[in-house]
């Protein structure tokens, strides 16, 4: 997988962007337990008061407050504080006090003067413990004697009291002193006159709103994140289809070898699209994940819950449970894309071979053979999707079993004071997220082994090193020649083999003049022709066009000279005349008519409604063998090239047809060069030289009437397919 990265650098841009926005995701999720805490915890416990720093609070209050205070607190305090009375203030300021605090008019009032959220919570942990005292005094109903003692008391006395209060205080949470201590300042706004209901239901309304926005911005982040992850998988799925559709192009025969059509096909297709569903799943969940499970770590430890053992427990969990899955399921993974392969080489052949099967009656054994593939498909993926299905509500088990112990833990902890109810619904919040993030990287894990296996499957194709390659500085074609081929020492081995299929051929192939191979079947006929295309490369010596080694010109070149008519027509879809116009786009109707009038074509073109413009079904199904040789032909024709070959390219055609068509072909290609691969001896008696082949060796050389009588084999080839008669004619 690591080795399609290289090909994701035009998407960097996107990709950055998508991190981007799953950060800003993830921070909008991470976010609103923290406010649904505070909602619980300040909004609805507290009465919307967040802190024990009261906004506003009367002199004689303060007073008692600041009377267990230290001195430097004091201090601080009244450095924040300043007094509101009659004498202070302007009647207009006085008026709108009034209208705030009502109790302004019987009672001098203390507000605080600064915003800073650092001095906020400096004074939150000043204020709290004082407020918890004057709070159990006022219950008590006797903090009036003891302040009015508090002229009677020495300040030793009164530091000697603060410090064995104080010490008392030391081993009482903090939460439960602030808690405690809102309390007293929610009393003490309704004793001055703010309206406390407004105050909760703002707090609420606020908190609620911000958590409505947060969540607005993770939608429209998901939904960016999702479009841009989307984009990228398929540039990346269409880039490396070309790629491998333009790999494939270069192929020379000996990596066809190597694959399968079948396999190929499959890499093209389905592997591609395994590579691309991971790759959206990795854009939108394995950046996502970390984020999400990291910062939820950072928050739980920052709740001060003491209860990050559990986060422990849940990832242990669901660590057991993904290993155990994936030892299952990994080996399950890598067999499913072979036998995906396995399935399209049996329809291929299948629906090509159709006729043949049912001349042989064997549909009940094809039937068979794809039923047990398909059994076998169909096995493996219910295998792993079982494992899918069963994943789930593990997962859904351990969150549920987490959750109840959080609850559990988080009761005592709530009992005892340590912890706020809002607090424990946080901490559950972040601890689900932090177990989806585990359960999101695990289901991108589980498609990770078999989109490996078609990344690597993809990469054997392009990392295919090709045989057959133009050097660095290809040569011209001398321009006063015009198509020699000269075959010099000439042996062929296939790759792999031990031996060669064709031994020391030598021969000259002349402008003007018909040069014929003929011999038994493997004896490489085919393959002689296939070195001239370059379709493979010659093991040793040298083949020449115009007195120039193929090798040490371009492919593009060297073909641009070659007419090629395979042994098996192929045709494409589309029209008789975009097949025709394959290898020249230029050539006119009239130009097209006249081609085919030589290829003995025009007599079933003609008979079609649509003449030239008829529609033609993939690979030629709906012509029969012998018209798409005479189309073949006629595409070769089309080009004008200097060389024509012709692999066995009359097999399919009666002698009535293959003779007008050799006649008319003398008279078109007059300079031609023409090479003629032929298993019927009178497709080839009137060639100016016949090349006879025998196990990959040239047994003979010369015409029709010479090889009679200097080559045994050509002779015994002759006998058989010809009467003495004919032969002698």
């Amino acid at each position: 997988m690591l080795k399609l990265i290289k090909y994701l650098k035009p998407f960097i841009v996107s990709i950055v962007f998508i991190i981007v926005f799953l950060f800003a995701q993830a921070m909008c999720d991470l976010s609103l337990p923290d406010y649904m805490s505070n909602i619980v915890n300040v909004g609805i416990q507290q009465g919307g008061v967040e802190n024990a720093v009261p906004k506003v609070i009367r002199k004689s209050e303060l007073d008692k407050l600041t009377f267990f205070m230290k001195e430097e607190d004091k201090k601080k305090v009244e450095k924040y504080y300043i007094l509101l009375n009659k004498k202070n203030i302007s009647k207009v300021e006085l008026n709108d006090y009034l209208k705030k605090y009502p109790k302004l008019e019987a009672e001098s009032l203390y507000k605080i003067n600064t915003k800073d959220k650092n001095i906020i919570d400096e004074l939150n942990h000043i204020f709290g413990k004082p407020i918890f005292i004057v709070s159990g005094i006022k219950r008590q109903e006797s903090s009036k004697n003891l302040l009015i003692s508090d002229s009677k008391m020495s300040k030793e006395q009164i530091h000697e009291m603060q410090k064995k209060i104080f010490e008392k205080l030391d081993d009482m949470p903090d939460r439960m002193v602030t808690q405690s201590a809102t309390t007293f300042i929610h009393k003490e706004y309704e004793y001055i006159g703010i309206n406390t209901n407004k105050l909760q239901s703002n707090y609420i309304l606020i908190s609620g709103a911000k958590m409505l926005a947060l969540a607005l911005l993770s939608m429209v982040a998901t939904v960016i994140v999702g479009l841009l992850a989307s984009k990228v998988a398929a540039g990346l799925g269409r880039d490396l289809r070309g790629m491998v559709f333009r790999k494939v192009t270069s192929f020379s025969n000996t990596e066809f070898d190597q694959f399968s059509t079948a396999s190929l096909i499959t890499r093209s297709t389905n592997d591609i699209q395994q590579v691309q569903m991971l790759m959206v799943m990795l854009l939108r969940m394995i950046f996502y994940a970390p984020i999400l499970g990291i910062g939820g770590v950072i928050k739980v430890l920052g709740t001060d819950t003491s209860m990050g053992w559990i986060i422990a427990v849940a990832v242990m969990a669901i660590l057991t449970l993904v290993v155990l899955l994936f030892a299952f399921a990994i080996p399950k993974f890598k067999r499913v894309q072979k036998l995906v392969d396995k399935i399209n080489l049996i329809v291929r052949e299948s629906l090509i071979g159709m006729l043949v099967i049912r001349a042989f009656n064997t549909q009940k054994y094809e039937e068979e053979k794809f039923e047990k593939a398909n059994k076998d498909l169909t096995n493996t993926n219910l295998f792993v999707s079982r494992l899918m299905t069963l994943m789930m509500p593990m997962m859904m088990l351990i969150m549920n079993c987490i959750t109840i112990l959080i609850v559990w833990v988080g009761a005592h902890k709530i009992d005892t004071g340590n912890m706020q109810v809002g607090d424990m619904m946080a901490f559950i919040q972040y601890t689900m997220q932090i177990i989806m993030a585990f359960f999101m990287i695990s289901m991108v894990s589980i498609m990770l082994p078999r989109a490996s296996v078609s990344a690597q499957r993809i990469c054997e194709v392009l990392d295919t090193k090709v045989t057959i390659v133009d050097i660095k500085e290809p040569n011209e074609f001398k321009n006063d020649h015009k198509g020699s081929v000269e075959f010099k020492n000439v042996c062929f081995r296939y790759p792999g083999a031990k031996e060669d299929v064709l031994s020391n051929i030598s021969f000259t192939a002349k402008p003007g003049e018909t040069t014929a191979f003929i011999g038994s079947t493997g004896s490489g006929k085919s393959t002689l022709v296939h070195l001239i295309t370059r379709f493979y490369d010659v093991t040793s010596g040298e083949i020449a066009i115009d007195g120039v080694d193929i090798r040490n010109v371009s492919q593009k070149k060297l073909r641009e000279k070659i007419g090629y008519v395979p042994q098996k027509g192929v045709l494409f879809s589309g029209t008789i005349k975009s097949n025709i116009q394959y290898g020249n786009k230029d050539r006119t109707e009239d130009e097209l008519i006249k081609i085919s009038e030589i290829a003995q074509a025009m007599e079933f073109i003609s008979s079609k409604p649509k003449g030239l413009q008829s529609e033609i079904s993939q690979g030629g199904s709906n012509v029969s063998g012998g018209q798409k040789q005479r189309l073949s032909i006629a595409r070769a024709l089309a080009k004008k090239p200097k060389i024509f070959i012709f692999d066995d390219s009359f097999s399919a055609l009666d002698f009535k047809t293959e003779k007008l068509l050799r006649n008319a072909l003398k008279s078109e290609m007059v300079d031609g060069t023409v090479l003629i691969v032929a298993q019927r001896i009178s497709t080839i008696m009137n060639a100016d030289q016949i090349i006879v082949l025998d196990e990959g060796k040239m047994v003979g050389q010369g015409t029709h009437k010479e090889l009679m009588k200097n080559c045994k084999v050509y002779k015994q080839i002759a006998r058989s397919q010809l009467s003495k008669e004919e032969l002698s004619s």
